[in-house]
């Protein structure tokens, strides 16, 4: 097996308190999430708490967006989420994924980090396509959007 590590973070300019909520529930994503737009005809469902430990999501999309399903197992307001992430289609993986918000001057660093194990054909995959390559971008692409949605709560 090969492990992977993806992660990225930003400044955003606005304290870890306001950050927070839009992370801890699956309910605000849609503000910033980077795969919102890849299937809008996406199949979503929410389960559990509305946010926080127990908050549970769903999906099933199109190829490129797959199928899965994510929980929130640890939050720690307001320094850290942890979120146990599960892709079913294309390829089968469980990925811890964490964001950690660290205090900054005027505003916070958040760090938005994935790790996994290739398996299977996704060890195959892994030689061909970075994970980070992969996977980077969207990171980026998110933390500019949850810090335009963070600062657009501010306004």
């Amino acid at each position: 097996m090969s492990s992977y590590e993806v992660s990225r973070s930003a400044f955003i300019p606005a304290p870890p308190e306001e950050i927070f909520p839009l992370v801890n529930s699956f309910l605000e994503w849609t503000k910033w999430s980077p795969w919102e737009a890849v299937d809008p005809e996406m199949d979503r469902s929410y389960s559990g708490n509305d946010a926080g430990v127990g908050a549970r999501y769903a999906w099933s999309g199109n190829r490129k967006a797959g199928s899965g399903n994510m929980e929130i197992v640890e939050s720690d307001f307001p320094g850290s989420i942890k979120v146990r992430l599960e892709f079913t289609k294309p390829f089968k993986a469980v990925n811890p994924t964490s964001f950690t918000f660290t205090p900054a001057d005027g505003g916070t660093r958040v760090t938005w980090r994935m790790t996994g194990e290739n398996k299977g054909l996704a060890k195959v995959f892994a030689l061909v396509v970075n994970m980070d390559k992969m996977v980077g971008g969207d990171f980026e692409r998110g933390l500019a959007a949850l810090s335009a949605a963070a600062t657009a709560k501010k306004a």
